[in-house]
């Protein structure tokens, strides 16, 4: 049983959404969640991942948007293992010509995808279903010291989150995130 892994392009080239091959039947479905071999084969890398987060959140929770500066920038495969995401990812790299352009894909236990988000971008995601829990590796380690936030509705980004039917429950650091008119 040889897996596969698709990747598709997203609106900024170094984001990739990453379809897995899924073997189901009857008795319920089998995928590998990651290869290391077959991840860094398929995207042309050579990437070593350093932490597993696992993350829960319900019903309207914004998150983000966060980055790491070096030397602790990382970068980020997400996934959901249960409920649903509309999950983000700006390029934050002032040298880019995509400097304040974003991307999106929708993250589900479902749909099985996962969004590949390399260093010099920030992440963000607001949960679509009652709850949603997260897991992404990171090819850094958290550090508090160089952990920073933008701000999830600067208008320069211009980030057209879905509506949904209750007020965005957003924590206090996320609501006073900075700008990329401010970014250093």
């Amino acid at each position: 049983m040889e897996s596969k892994i698709k990747i598709h392009h997203t609106l900024l080239p170094e984001v990739k959404l990453i379809q897995p091959q899924i073997f189901e039947d009857e008795r319920g479905f089998f995928y590998e969640s990651f290869n290391q071999q077959k991840f860094n084969d398929s995207l042309g890398l050579n990437i070593n991942f350093v932490q597993d987060n696992h993350s829960l959140s319900k019903y309207g929770v914004l998150r983000g948007l966060h980055y790491q500066d070096i030397p602790f920038a990382q970068g980020k495969l997400v996934r959901v293992t249960n409920g649903k995401i509309f999950d983000v990812a700006v390029d934050i790299r002032k040298s880019s010509k995509n400097f304040g352009k974003w991307t999106s894909a929708i993250l589900s236990a479902e749909n099985k995808n996962q969004l590949w988000i390399p260093e010099g971008f920030a992440h963000g995601f607001l949960v679509l279903s009652d709850f949603a829990e997260m897991q992404y590796k990171t090819t850094n380690f958290y550090s508090f010291k160089h952990e920073k936030c933008i701000a999830y509705n600067d208008d320069f980004i211009g980030i057209s989150w879905p509506k949904i039917s209750v007020e965005l429950n957003i924590s206090d650091k996320d609501r006073h995130g900075r700008t990329l008119s401010n970014f250093e």
